[in-house]
C-alpha cells in the first residue's frame, strides 16, 4: 500500500455475538467505506447455546465475515474447545486465529504482536494462559534486531497493570486489574497502539512517551485503548476505528511527532513507588529501576565528578502505595509552546533541575548569571491556574532558591507577567544583599509603576492570589524575599519588560542596558557552559536529588 494509511477496526470481547458485531461493521463500512482488517481482543467465543449456533453458521460457510478478522485465543477454560491448536489457523472464511503468541506482519509491512489468554498463576499452565517463557520468546524475537524501534500494534486480552498511572483512572478495580507481565511487555515492545479487553470497560489512555527526555532521542508515542464487550447493556464503546501507516514506511521525523497531551511512561516509575505491582517471573520492574521520565543524571551528562544518583519522586509520594491519587490532566496549548517540557521547541540545554510537576531553567538572556525561571512541566498559563500539587512543588523550588541565593549573599525577587504569554514563567532574580534592602526593592517597583500610571496593590503575605485574580485575569505580580506581594491587574496595555526594567534600574542592580533580554543573548555554546556552571552550583540545594 506504500504510504497509504491502513483503515483498521479493533473490537473488545465478542463473546459469541458474531451477528451483532458483523452487522455493526457492515453499517460502518456502508457509511464510511471499506476497512482493511478487524482485530478482536478478549474472549471471541461465547458459551451459550445461541453463541454456539451463531458460530456454526460461520464455521460451515452459511455466513461469511464481511472483513478480514483476526482474533486472539481463549481467555477461559470454557472456550478452549474452539481452538484445536496453539498455532494460528483459519477457523472460518475471513476469521483467523493468530495463535498463542507471536508476530503477524501484513503485506503492507504493518507489524502486529499478540499474546492470547491470561497470565498463568500456576505450573503447569492451563491451555488458556500464557507464561513468562511465552513473553520472553516474543520479546527476544523482535528486540534482537538492531533496527527494532517498536511494533505498530500490540494485542493482548489482559490489561497491562498500572497503565492508568499519570493519567485518569479507568472504571475498573485498579487493585486487581491487569498483569504486570503485560505491562513489562508493552514497555519493551513500544507499540504505537495497544488494545486489550476482558474488564467490560472502555478506556482510552492519553498517549505516553517511550523515551527519556534529555537522555534519549525522541521516539514514537504509545496509545492504550481498552474496549468493552459487544452489545453491552451500558452501551460502552466496543469498536475503535483508526488509520495507521506502518512504521516500516514512515520517515523518522513524522513517526516521533509528540502530541500536546503526551504523558510520562506509566511503566517506568521509581522502585519505591511500585508497591502495587505484582511480582512475576517475567516482569523486570521490581528488579531494576527504569529511568523516570523526567530524571537525567546531570553530573554524568555534563562530565562532572560522580555524585549521588538523583531519583524522581512520584506525585503520590511514599504514603500512598495504592496510587489512587492521580495527577490532573494538564490544560493543553493552542499551538507550539516553548516552555512545555515535552515540547520539541523547549531548549533543554537551559534546564537546571526537573521535579515531578515543575522544572527550573536558566533564563535566556538573563539579567544576571543566576537569573532562573520556575516553570510547570505541564501547560499552565499562570500561577492562579495551577493545581495544588504543582503549587506545592513550586514553593519547594522557591525555598531551595532562597537558600541558594542566601549562601551567595543575595536575596531573591520573584515576578510573573500573565499578559501576552502562553505558559507560566515565574522569574527569579537574585539581588546582592549589599546592593539594597527589601524595602528598596519594594519602593523601586512602586515608584516606577506610578511613573507609568499604574498602581501596584500590596496584598497580605498569606493571601491566595486566586482570591484576587480569577483564572483568565491578566496581571503582573511581584513576590519579595520578606513574603510581601505586589499586584497589578492589567487593563489594556502593559510594558512587557517592566519587571526587568525595575530590577535593572540604577536604584537596584544598576545594569540598565540589560533590561531587554534580547540584548543579553548568548551563543549556544555560552549558554551550555553557563547552565552547566549554574547546575553544579545549585545542586547542593536541589531537593530533587537524593544524596
Amino acid at each position: 500500500m506504500g504510504e497509504q494509511p491502513l483503515r483498521v477496526l479493533a473490537c473488545g470481547d465478542v463473546e459469541g455475538k458474531l451477528n451483532a458485531l458483523f452487522s455493526r461493521v457492515q453499517a460502518i463500512q456502508k457509511k464510511t467505506g471499506q476497512f482493511d482488517l478487524l482485530l478482536c481482543v478478549g474472549e471471541f467465543f461465547g458459551t451459550t447455546t445461541e453463541a454456539e449456533a451463531e458460530w456454526q453458521q460461520y464455521k460451515t460457510g452459511a455466513k461469511k465475515a464481511p472483513i478480514h478478522t483476526y482474533i486472539l485465543g481463549a481467555a477461559s477454560q470454557e472456550t478452549i474447545k474452539n481452538f484445536s491448536s496453539a498455532d494460528g489457523c483459519e477457523l472460518a472464511e475471513n476469521i483467523t486465529y493468530l495463535g498463542r503468541r507471536g508476530v503477524f506482519t501484513g503485506v503492507s509491512g504493518l507489524q502486529i504482536a499478540y499474546v492470547s489468554g491470561r497470565e498463568a498463576l500456576q505450573e503447569p499452565s492451563p491451555a488458556h494462559c500464557f507464561t513468562s517463557k511465552d513473553l520472553s520468546a516474543l520479546v527476544a524475537s523482535l528486540t534482537s534486531s538492531s533496527k527494532f524501534r517498536g511494533v505498530d500494534i500490540l494485542l493482548t486480552s489482559q490489561w497491562p497493570r498500572g497503565v492508568w498511572h499519570y493519567a485518569s483512572n479507568p472504571e475498573v478495580n485498579t487493585q486487581s486489574c491487569g498483569s504486570s507481565s503485560i505491562a513489562s511487555l508493552a514497555d519493551k515492545l513500544k507499540p504505537r497502539y495497544h488494545f486489550a479487553a476482558l474488564e467490560g470497560a472502555h478506556y482510552e489512555r492519553l498517549p505516553y512517551r517511550n523515551h527519556n527526555i534529555l537522555q534519549e532521542n525522541a521516539q514514537h508515542v504509545s496509545r492504550f485503548i481498552a474496549l468493552s464487550s459487544v452489545n453491552n447493556p451500558a452501551k460502552k464503546k466496543y469498536l475503535y476505528a483508526f488509520n495507521i501507516i506502518p512504521m516500516k514506511v514512515m520517515g523518522p521525523s513524522e513517526l516521533v511527532k509528540q502530541p500536546q497531551d503526551v504523558t510520562e511512561n506509566p511503566y517506568r516509575r521509581p522502585v519505591k513507588d511500585k508497591t502495587d505491582i505484582q511480582k512475576t517471573s517475567f516482569s523486570t520492574l521490581e528488579e531494576e529501576e527504569p529511568a523516570n521520565q523526567f530524571f537525567f543524571d546531570l553530573g554524568k551528562k555534563q562530565g562532572a565528578a560522580s555524585r549521588g544518583r538523583g531519583r524522581r519522586r512520584h506525585p503520590d509520594g511514599e504514603g500512598n502505595p495504592q496510587g489512587s491519587k492521580q495527577p490532573r490532566r494538564h490544560p493543553q496549548p493552542s499551538g507550539p509552546c516553548w516552555f512545555c517540557l515535552a515540547s520539541p521547541q523547549v531548549e533543554k540545554h537551559l534546564v537546571i533541575s526537573i521535579g515531578t510537576h515543575c522544572y527550573l531553567a536558566m533564563a535566556k538572556g538573563g539579567l544576571t548569571p543566576h537569573h532562573v525561571l520556575i516553570l510547570p512541566i505541564g501547560h499552565y498559563q499562570s500561577v492562579v491556574d495551577l493545581s495544588s500539587e504543582v503549587v506545592e512543588e513550586m514553593d519547594k523550588y522557591k525555598l531551595a532558591l532562597k537558600a541558594f541565593y542566601k549562601s551567595r549573599g543575595e536575596r531573591c525577587v520573584l515576578f510573573e507577567r500573565n499578559f501576552r504569554s502562553q505558559h507560566l514563567q515565574l522569574q527569579v532574580v537574585p539581588v546582592p544583599l549589599d546592593r539594597c534592602t527589601t524595602e528598596d526593592i519594594k519602593e523601586a517597583f512602586m515608584v516606577q509603576a506610578q511613573e507609568q500610571h499604574m498602581e501596584l496593590m500590596e496584598i497580605p503575605e498569606h493571601t491566595d492570589l486566586k482570591q484576587i485574580a480569577p483564572p483568565g485575569t491578566p496581571y503582573f505580580y511581584v513576590e519579595l524575599d520578606s513574603g510581601e506581594k505586589l499586584f497589578y491587574r492589567i487593563q489594556k496595555h502593559f510594558p512587557l519588560q517592566f519587571g526587568r526594567e525595575v530590577l535593572a534600574s540604577e536604584a537596584l542592580l544598576n545594569i540598565p542596558t540589560r533590561a531587554d533580554w534580547k540584548e543579553c543573548k548568548q551563543s549556544r555554546e555560552e549558554e551550555e557552559e553557563s547552565s552547566k556552571q549554574l547546575r553544579d552550583e545549585f545542586q547542593p540545594h536541589d531537593f530533587t536529588w537524593d544524596e
